[in-house]
């Protein structure tokens, strides 16, 4: 046995939820690039869990199971109030999922039927919690969700307690469909790997959570933001740039493992990054992204990925960086809960070998001639 570091290139499962293949990614065959100008993220959830997209009626009901299930139980809310000032976003959003594991009499129940319930629950319960902690640090009271909205202007009307416009719901209502779903990402082999051992979903989501926190899988948009915070201005672009390729040092927002001619989503996100910040008169963020760009793009070949623009779109809407990753997680617990039904429905344990690298033919010594 020989070990292939990272996983890269190994296929180990199959999977009918999405693909990427020649850099054209799809959620159940549909071309990202079509459902990012026509679906809502409530037509991308229903796409992934249940293979198709849905007609009027089932939207509908989809909706309106999501909106009956938004509310967070009490206790956890009052969780949320007692973590440490300083809490890590994602360390908060990980502890308050596998609390509501608690207060759902049907956690541990396995049937399929019990499995979409809980996906519902999940999809419509974190976009409460991340609000909620955001809220609770400035020393604000939570708002309850609404019924009659969807994600993205629910999201957004909790976070600030004021209705959103528009575009600024469009906006993130096009990233959580643009991060639904990513194929065998580390967070959805996390969350595969541990309901292979028929763990329960609620289980699965902490575990993905907990592989999207590194700053590996789900953090680099948090770096992009940081970067452009750093630079401070367009005139100094060209500068940092500069500084950063010769000193051989990494530009975040850019490459990435599976795509060698660009990331599909990235344009999209673009697009919005600038027509948010048209909307709001600073367009400074989208100015600054785009000569980075070129920049990287003309001197090293190098394309951005879809963290390189969600940066500026997030802090157009006036979202703190460090909820960057939690919104991630909000979109991507479609896919996580999509590939958790999956693994239920043809599961195998997953376990894996390891290329034993260390000591050969040692014996034991006795501790009195150690």
């Amino acid at each position: 046995m020989t070990a292939t570091k990272g996983l890269e290139g190994i296929v180990a499962t199959t999977s009918s939820i999405s693909s990427i293949i020649d850099g054209v990614l799809t959620y159940r065959g549909i071309d990202i690039d079509e459902l990012a100008e026509n679906a809502t993220f409530e037509e991308v959830i229903h796409l992934l869990w249940f293979g198709k997209l849905p007609n009027q009626a089932e939207l509908t009901q989809l909706q309106k199971d999501l909106g009956a299930s938004a509310a967070v139980p009490g206790p956890v809310i009052e969780q949320l109030k007692l973590y440490p000032k300083g809490t890590n976003s994602m360390a908060a959003l990980r502890t308050a999922v596998s609390a509501l594991a608690l207060y759902d009499e049907e956690a541990n129940d396995m049937s399929s039927a019990a499995n979409v319930r809980k996906a519902i629950k999940l999809q419509a319960q974190l976009p409460t919690i991340v609000a909620a902690f955001a809220r609770i640090r400035q020393g604000l009271e939570p708002i309850a969700p609404k019924e009659n909205a969807s994600i993205s202007e629910n999201f957004l009307y909790m976070l600030t307690g004021q209705n959103p416009d528009r575009i600024a719901i469009e906006a993130l209502d096009k990233a959580l469909v643009l991060h639904a779903d990513h194929e065998l990402n580390a967070s959805t082999f996390a969350s595969r790997v541990t309901v292979a051992t028929l763990s329960d979903m609620y289980s699965g989501v902490t575990s993905a959570i907990g592989a999207l926190k590194g700053p590996l899988h789900g953090g680099a948009n948090e770096a992009v933001m940081a970067m452009l915070e750093e630079i401070g201005t367009l005139s100094n672009v060209e500068t940092y740039v500069n500084r950063k390729l010769e000193n051989k040092e990494k530009l975040m927002g850019f490459g990435h493992r599976v795509y060698k001619n660009g990331d599909p989503r990235a344009k999209h996100l673009q697009k919005m990054s600038y027509e948010l910040g048209k909307l709001t008169g600073n367009l400074e963020w989208y100015e600054m992204s785009v000569k980075i760009e070129d920049m990287v793009t003309s001197l090293k070949g190098l394309k951005p990925n879809v963290d390189f623009y969600s940066a500026s779109v997030y802090t157009t809407l006036n979202i703190p960086r460090d909820l960057f990753t939690p919104i991630f997680a909000i979109s991507r617990t479609s896919g996580w809960t999509a590939h958790i039904l999956e693994q239920y429905d043809n599961n195998r344990l997953i376990r894996p070998r390891a290329e034993y690298v260390g000591p050969v033919s040692q014996s034991y010594v006795p501790i009195s001639q150690r």
